[in-house]
């Protein structure tokens, strides 16, 4: 099954996903994002919230399974991120 969803919070452990149809808890899913699909990782869902719940439905994953390749890329992502908010204020 693919699920599109939009990144709502990225660490290196893991990230929020802001989507209307969040995978079960215990859940497990190979996520591809970034620029080309450049990260590659398995992750697990570890708490899911739907709408009305209080706050964005959607659902955290832990990284289960990162390369060194993949973690050099979040860390480019995080910081292209931070950077643009900063410049934004």
């Amino acid at each position: 099954m693919t699920v599109y969803a939009r990144i709502g919070n990225l660490s290196e452990g893991g990230l929020f996903l802001r989507t209307s149809t969040p995978l079960e808890r215990g859940s497990k899913a190979v996520l591809r994002f970034g620029s080309d699909a450049a990260v590659e990782a398995h992750a697990r869902v570890v708490w899911s919230r739907v709408e009305g719940q209080g706050g964005p439905p959607g659902m955290g994953l832990e990284f289960e399974t990162v390369d060194e390749t993949a973690k050099e890329a979040i860390r480019r992502i995080i910081e292209t991120e931070k950077t643009t908010k900063v410049a934004a204020n």
